[in-house]
């Protein structure tokens, strides 16, 4: 789950870590207010999921109350990348003297926390990461034992910085580690994190993302937050596809499928599952040269309704010549349900599922009666002494050489 900026601001304040005096603006008049308790030149920023705001003309500086007020109307009617802005963020213009980096996010290889500096901070941090690594510190946390100070400031001192701002960035770092724990969050982030001209540090901007599993957890903190929890947090507008397929399976308690297209332009559809395998399947296609058309999952048992649906709405997808069934080794989800389903999705649309799939290779309960039904109509399949790997490259060669 993605957090607007300003809520992100209200997270980082309920965690101890200084802010500007911010205020958070639904319309002009109410941007002019917030300019006006500011008592300066101010920054106006669109509130929308996306980046880029900057080039996209979301972000504006005014000088005086009325023109934060022009410049709020007309960055309230932007699209950026999309997404229309839920309001504007006016932000008192810092005197800044320096900007860092700071993040603490879910490290997926190590598999545990993993704090970030940076004294280069206001730019992207993977360019500084490869450009100039001797300015990243990096520092694991313990998944079972409390953070504590010192291992901020070992962090942030591989930076080189020593003295006072030492001890004010460590805590800051520190705080924010504390904060992507209680909170679950697979990011969270400031940047930039300013040092200004009085010494101090404040957050200028942040951004949090939280475990979906977890939000449920902390509903009470996000209602006080004032976040809407029935508001999609996606990066883009969910397609036909997606819409569909999220209202099969919720139809359905029986089994679990998810469909994603976005930014797939191929000609092989994938009905795939096992969460890492989906992943390791959509990457077996493309490395043999294929092209995928969605990205999906399915598992948990799913009904044979389920299973049509879901094999239906990719094969009616545009560009679709052919589906790839394919799972790892099953044990819960029965292997002649699923095929039931994508026969049944072939049949309904006036398709051969001999043709139309080009692959069934989901081995593991109740394989036998799964594969008796895809004799029956023609089905190529492959049992587990085929790879994943080499099952892709099936579906692939089906693909391009036209033909069954």
């Amino acid at each position: 789950m993605r957090f607007y900026e300003y809520e992100s601001r209200r997270l980082v304040e309920r965690a101890g870590i200084p802010v500007t005096q911010y205020g958070f603006c639904k319309s002009a008049d109410e941007a002019r207010e917030a300019a006006e308790r500011i008592g300066g030149p101010v920054v106006v920023k669109s509130q929308v999921l996306v980046g880029g705001r900057m080039k996209a003309g979301g972000v504006k500086f005014a000088d005086t109350p009325a023109e934060a007020a022009a410049h709020a109307l007309e960055i309230l009617e932007l699209e950026i990348s999309n997404h229309m802005p839920v309001g504007v963020l006016v932000d008192p213009k810092a005197e800044v003297e320096h900007e860092y980096y700071a993040a603490v996010l879910w490290d997926g290889r190590a598999r545990r926390p993993m704090m970030l500096f940076s004294d280069m901070g206001g730019i992207d941090i993977e360019q500084v990461a490869e450009e100039h690594p001797e300015h990243v510190g990096r520092g694991h946390l313990s998944n079972l034992h409390p953070i504590a100070d010192f291992q901020a400031k070992e962090t942030v001192a591989r930076c080189g910085m020593t003295g006072s701002d030492l001890g004010k960035a460590s805590r800051v770092l520190a705080a924010l580690a504390r904060l992507q724990r209680d909170y679950d969050m697979t990011l969270a982030e400031i940047n930039p994190l300013a040092k200004l001209s009085d010494g101090s540090f404040v957050a200028l901007d942040a951004h949090m993302e939280m475990e979906d599993e977890a939000v449920g957890r902390h509903k009470k903190v996000l209602t006080e937050l004032g976040v809407d929890l029935s508001e999609p947090r996606e990066m883009y507008e969910p397609s036909d596809f997606e819409r569909n397929v999220k209202a099969i399976d919720a139809a359905d308690h029986r089994g679990v499928i998810q469909g994603k297209d976005h930014g797939f332009t191929g000609n092989i559809g994938l009905v795939i599952g096992a969460g890492g395998g989906s992943l390791t399947l959509t990457d077996a296609v493309r490395n043999q040269g294929g092209k995928p058309a969605n990205y999906a999952e399915i598992g948990g048992n799913p009904s044979v309704s389920k299973s049509c649906g879901l094999a239906k709405e990719i094969l009616q997808k545009d560009g679709v010549e052919k589906i790839a069934v394919m799972m790892s080794i099953v044990s819960n989800t029965r292997v002649d349900i699923v095929a039931r389903g994508v026969i049944k999705a072939c049949l309904e649309l006036g398709k051969d599922p001999g043709e139309t799939i080009a692959i069934f290779r989901i081995p593991g309960a109740w394989e036998d009666e799964g594969y008796k039904i895809l004799d029956k109509y023609g089905v190529e399949y492959a049992d587990r002494s085929v790879s994943m790997w080499d099952a892709a490259g099936t579906a692939v060669a089906k693909i391009q050489g036209g033909g069954a």
